[in-house]
């Protein structure tokens, strides 16, 4: 049964809104995904619907935004002047900095933040912090292929050997 410090495998579906919605990614015909169960690593939505479940159980749930990765917040989408992004020569580096591109930037706290830039202009770009599935309903659907005790290293080290 899933419990706290065991190790879960599993294969699901996930799809926007319900089980007839978008596809955004699945496990079938690939690696399942397996993790330490309430230890933090999934989201916590995530994680109340697959709790006591056992292997061999099939699972079908959908979340909230807020039981997820969170509403869209638009305080989250700021504008950065391009020259703060230049070398000492005042060159853009166009393989890191581009419309659709991934940028990590740090704050004043040295706390590191991952947004897509998705706008550009000459002047700056307009970046999006938000989490990619920010404000998305999710539905999940699966099966649980295995629930194990997890090892004192697994434990540990806080994540599956």
């Amino acid at each position: 049964m899933i419990t706290k410090n065991k190790v879960v495998t599993l294969h699901y579906k996930l799809f926007e809104e319900s089980n007839e919605g978008e596809l955004i990614e699945e496990t079938y015909g690939s690696h399942p995904l397996k993790f330490l169960f309430g230890i933090g690593q999934m989201i916590p939505g995530f994680e109340a619907q697959l709790e006591g479940k056992s292997q061999g159980d099939a699972f079908s749930f959908t979340l909230q935004p807020e039981e997820a990765y969170g509403p869209y917040d638009e305080r989250g989408v700021i504008e950065v002047e391009l020259n703060h992004f230049k070398d000492e020569n005042g060159h853009l580096d166009t393989e890191k900095i581009y419309l659709g591109g991934n940028i990590s930037m740090e704050d004043h706290e040295g706390r590191v933040f991952q947004g897509e830039i998705v706008e550009m202009s000459e002047e700056a770009a307009i970046i999006d912090f938000n989490h990619p599935m920010a404000g998305v309903v999710l539905h999940f659907q699966g099966e649980i292929v295995e629930v194990r005790d997890a090892t004192p290293s697994e434990i540990d080290h806080q994540h599956v050997h």
